[in-house]
């Protein structure tokens, strides 16, 4: 019995790549690849083959072209997902489920990062924190958080779990604006705002050590501070409103009954 061997394309193979790219969260929604004239001698393939292999991805969703023909990755990859949960996001409920969440999925993520990530991922996390570290000396609290934020994702990537990794980057908004806020009650308590920096410090030490399960506790131990900071905030918030309200109620009364109150209690 003769076999036969089914020859690939090389548009397939080119198409392979840049969907294993996407794939593994090195290309995210909204990227933008570069000209396909630059495209196709990094990749040292001709043009047509690399036009038929974006072309494959366009038709399969991956990808999308501009007015211009320029190509990006799909920002639709994950929608399904954040749409509905986007909604969510914008209750005080729901933004507690979130760092719930969150305290689950931070702890496993820093133990797989302490278990697998590579030399790469290891001077990546080095250059996230101490661009933290840096945020923080300069009391920079936008850039604290975009830091902040920066340093969890590098987490995600260091664990080497697609899976987390993609579901994580499909709430990248929303968790950005979460550590944004839970920064901003932080930044107002200089020492909770230093410890923090040391928490970070400690789950990176415990990633760097491969110490899986301290990096599992340190994620722990940060996450409940970060919970403990957005129930700060929020009761902070209705202490607020409850003022506020009072202080508004005498807008809702009728002059006359005011008046009316003021004779009978003299």
């Amino acid at each position: 019995m003769q076999s036969t061997i089914k020859s690939v394309k090389l548009a397939d193979t080119i198409a392979d790549y840049i969907q294993d790219l996407i794939r593994e969260g090195a290309l995210a929604p909204g990227d933008r690849l570069i000209s396909e004239r630059d495209l196709a001698l990094k990749l040292n393939v001709s043009r047509p083959s690399l036009r038929d292999a974006l072309s494959k991805l366009v038709d399969s969703n991956l990808l999308m072209t501009d007015a211009q023909g320029t190509a990006y990755v799909s920002k639709s990859i994950g929608r399904s997902l954040r749409d509905p949960l986007a909604l969510l996001l914008e209750t005080p409920e729901g933004q507690r489920d979130c760092m719930e969440m969150r305290a689950v999925i931070e702890a496993a993520a820093a133990g797989y990062a302490a278990l697998r990530a590579s030399d790469l991922d290891r001077e990546l996390l080095t250059r996230r924190l101490e661009a933290m570290e840096e945020a923080n000396a300069r009391a920079d609290v936008e850039t604290i958080a975009r830091t902040d934020a920066e340093f969890h994702f590098a987490i995600y990537e260091s664990s080497h779990n697609l899976m987390m990794l993609h579901f994580m980057r499909s709430l990248e908004s929303s968790l950005r604006m979460n550590v944004y806020l839970n920064r901003t009650i932080l930044y107002e308590r200089s020492e909770v705002w230093e410890a923090q920096l040391g928490e970070h410090r400690r789950i990176y030490e415990a990633i760097m050590a491969r110490d899986i399960d301290a990096a599992k506790s340190a994620a722990s131990a940060h996450m409940s501070t970060a919970i403990q900071a957005q129930r700060e905030l929020r009761d902070a918030e209705k202490r607020l409103a409850a003022s506020t309200r009072r202080l508004s109620r005498g807008d809702l009364i009728a002059p006359q009954k005011r008046r009316a109150r003021a004779r009978a209690a003299s």
